[in-house]
């Protein structure tokens, strides 16, 4: 398992939001490309980028920011927000992004997904965005139809490379991982998971505590955690969350 940093854009810039809210946006860098070098040099395996503009329908407005971190590092990259067009995944593969999480797209148009697993084999992960069991759409803004089983059971049979689950109310928030919620969303996909998918977790790390109780879950086929607010706000360093993470597998 290993750290994944975030960096969340808008206006160009680095922030965070709270639970997902648009207004609720605070800046800490102004330079993302410069916050992903930062990253890169801290030792990290992977870069988790969303584009929140995008996420809520302001198409292309972080495009130069994503081109220009893409540019600057070498490490991989996830991108993930507003990916709703086989046209617009294509267009970031052959930025060089190395995989993209895609949610409203995976429930509106689940054929133009299935295609691009096909094409693009191991380099889509559907985004679980949760909030009570349902599955939250269109920049977490609108409930889909869909519960979580729903959705797993659409893809778990695909060419996936596997899913980011979000737990939208503790995201951005600082209150810490709810392992609860944790240990039953990943056994509803490990419980038909002949593939293996692998399991990104996003929402709630606050402190190194965080990670010692998910490791001691002893879960299989997660590949990492997404450390976003708690790392700007200087609650976690990310080599050190790393160190315990490599000494409690």
């Amino acid at each position: 398992m290993q750290i994944i940093p975030a960096i969340d854009l808008k206006d160009n810039k680095c922030v965070r939001l709270s639970e997902g809210k648009d207004e609720s946006s605070v800046v800490f860098n102004n330079d993302p490309e410069k916050q992903a070098i930062i990253f890169e040099k801290m030792g990290c395996k992977k870069l988790h980028i969303v584009d929140l503009d995008a996420a809520f329908g302001r198409i292309d407005i972080n495009l130069s920011s994503i081109k220009k971190i893409r540019n600057s590092i070498k490490i991989p990259i996830q991108l993930g927000g507003g990916i709703r067009s086989i046209k617009n995944a294509e267009r970031y593969f052959d930025l060089g992004i190395n995989n993209l999480i895609l949610g409203s797209m995976s429930i509106y148009n689940p054929d133009e997904v299935r295609l691009l697993s096909e094409t693009y084999k191991q380099k889509i992960y559907i985004s679980l965005d949760v909030k009570e069991d349902n599955i939250m759409i269109k920049g977490w803004k609108e409930e889909s139809k869909l519960k979580v089983n729903d959705l797993i059971n659409m893809y778990n049979e695909e060419a996936i490379k596997g899913y980011v689950i979000t737990d939208i109310k503790n995201d951005g928030m600082l209150k810490g991982l709810d392992i609860k919620f944790v240990k039953e969303i990943i056994s509803k996909i490990e419980k038909d998971n002949k593939q293996e998918k692998k399991i990104i977790i996003a929402g709630g790390l606050t402190s190194y505590e965080d990670l010692k109780n998910l490791m001691q879950l002893k879960l299989k086929n997660i590949e990492g955690i997404i450390s976003g607010k708690s790392f700007y706000v200087g609650n976690i360093d990310l080599k050190e969350a790393q160190k315990i993470i490599d000494l409690n597998a």
